[in-house]
């Protein structure tokens, strides 16, 4: 019994893990999500599940993801995905799988702890809630 509870819970880990980062204020007055430890380029920063949301639109709404090809099904995160910013510079990428509705926080160069972790909004030039980023 305890090797099938030890899988689970890898597995578990697999698809939801926000241990390497902490959300705090940021310098835009709201929310951040912050390193807690260095972490080197190409490291898993956070990984967590989707869930697709119903009767929404996401060009209104910053706080949810495009979650189709057709850009026609919208998806929120766990954990802290939803509160990592824009940066056209960015030290993150998230990388989303739509068939198992999961999504993957990758560091894209090396990450010292503390520093505030943003990505590339790929939906700021085409939604209407971020047009006046």
């Amino acid at each position: 019994m305890f090797f099938l509870y030890k899988y689970y819970l890898i597995y578990i880990m697999d698809l939801f893990n926000c241990n390497n980062v902490y959300l705090d204020k940021d310098t835009y007055g709201g929310y951040g999500v912050f390193a807690k430890t260095n972490m080197v380029k190409g490291d898993i920063v956070e990984c967590g599940l989707m869930m697709i949301v119903k009767n929404v639109d996401g060009n209104e709404n910053p706080h949810l993801f495009t979650w189709s090809d057709d850009r026609k099904v919208w998806a929120t995160g766990s954990g802290l995905i939803n509160y990592y910013n824009h940066s056209d510079t960015p030290n993150i990428k998230k990388i989303g799988n739509l068939n198992k509705d999961t999504m993957q926080i990758i560091a894209l160069r090396d990450i010292k702890k503390g520093e505030e972790l943003c990505n590339t909004y790929m939906s700021k030039n085409w939604r209407k809630c971020f047009l006046d980023f």
